[in-house]
């Protein structure tokens, strides 16, 4: 083969890998980051495409987030890219954290003392038997009343980040550029 190893990888080496990978865990979520700070837009497009990304990926809607986002951002006249690559917020491993804030917040607000209190196994049974109809009390309404605050406050926190970010990623690059071809800014 050309392109085969010498040494094969043995199991403790792919573990070690899956668990810690060779180049760190900060090599995606910078790669992410430079992709979105990349992209041929305005700071304000940018910082809009990653509000409302970071907005829709704190919604209860698994598995729309980036539809969501997408229609939002066309919407709001943000970024497309920018607001389907923050959507990678919600992840299997942040999902359960997103559920329970909501879920917790969203009893808060709707009166705790109305509020059905319902167990995990209860639960499990509903949805075994497809009764979406008695969830929507006690679970799902608390949970979409409960995302509303909480992606709010999160796109009124990662737009101004998002915003100065690109705007000085962008300065900065125009400057490199200038300073390359030796043209004055």
């Amino acid at each position: 083969m050309l392109f085969r190893r010498r040494k094969p990888v043995t199991l403790s080496e792919r573990l070690r890998a899956f668990f810690w990978p060779r180049k760190g865990l900060t090599r995606a979520p910078r790669y992410i980051a430079l992709r979105i700070l990349r992209l041929n837009s305005s700071p304000h497009s940018i910082a809009v495409g990653v509000a409302v990304g970071v907005a829709s990926s704190l919604t209860p809607f698994f598995g729309l987030h980036i539809v969501l986002a997408v229609l939002l951002a066309s919407a709001f006249s943000g970024n497309l890219i920018a607001a389907a690559i923050t959507t990678l917020l919600a992840n299997p491993i942040t999902i359960p954290v997103i559920l329970t804030a909501s879920y917790e917040v969203g009893t808060m607000l709707t009166q705790p003392q109305a509020a059905q209190v319902i167990g995990g196994q209860e639960i499990m049974r509903m949805i075994e038997h497809l009764d979406f109809a008695s969830l929507w009390g006690p679970v799902f309404k608390p949970m979409l009343i409960g995302s509303l605050p909480l992606s709010a406050a999160g796109a009124l926190i990662f737009y101004p980040f998002a915003f100065q970010t690109a705007r000085l990623f962008q300065k900065r690059r125009r400057q490199a550029r200038a300073h390359k071809f030796g043209h004055p800014t």
